[in-house]
């Protein structure tokens, strides 16, 4: 008990070693590198922006320079890119967000079109011919991927509403 007693001592005494850095808040100057990537296409490549909005899995979320590192799965939906020259907006179909700790972000992507290449009255149409197919007489398999596509395309719409 005493050796403990002695150890715990020592350690409080000894100098700390580690060094424990402080999440601080991003500052209006701080930028966050991005690097948006599609399996055919580079969109951007360690970009520098302000922020990043996505449709992330367990919800909508913002990201800043000194955000926490994490992975995020993407639902489709809308990535916003804030830059200081104005912001874009992308559609995409699904996939990963990681945001390193050295305010770096990158986001692979299966599909992504700018959100100003979608027609409404064209997403209207196949949303519902998506969803007829779902409800149909089809085989299970035809009426699963029509409820996968007409869930893309009533987020697209969802998108669209809110431009």
């Amino acid at each position: 008990m005493a050796a403990l007693r002695l150890a715990t001592s020592a350690a409080r005494r000894a100098p700390s070693a580690i060094h424990i850095s402080r999440r601080g808040y991003a500052e209006a100057s701080d930028k966050i590198k991005l690097s948006m990537a599609l399996p055919h296409q580079s969109i951007f490549s360690s970009t520098d922006v302000v922020q990043v909005n996505i449709c992330a899995a367990t919800g909508d979320m913002g990201i800043l320079a000194n955000h926490v590192p994490s992975v995020e799965p993407l639902r489709p939906g809308v990535v916003e890119v804030i830059e200081s020259s104005g912001s874009k907006k992308w559609f995409t179909s699904g996939g990963f967000a990681t945001v390193h700790p050295n305010n770096t972000l990158t986001i692979n992507v299966v599909e992504a079109a700018p959100l100003e290449d979608f027609s409404t009255e064209a997403v209207r149409t196949n949303l519902q011919e998506a969803l007829r197919v779902a409800s149909g007489n089809g085989t299970e398999e035809d009426k699963l991927e029509a409820r996968i596509e007409a869930d893309v395309y009533e987020s697209l719409q969802h998108a669209l509403g809110s431009k």
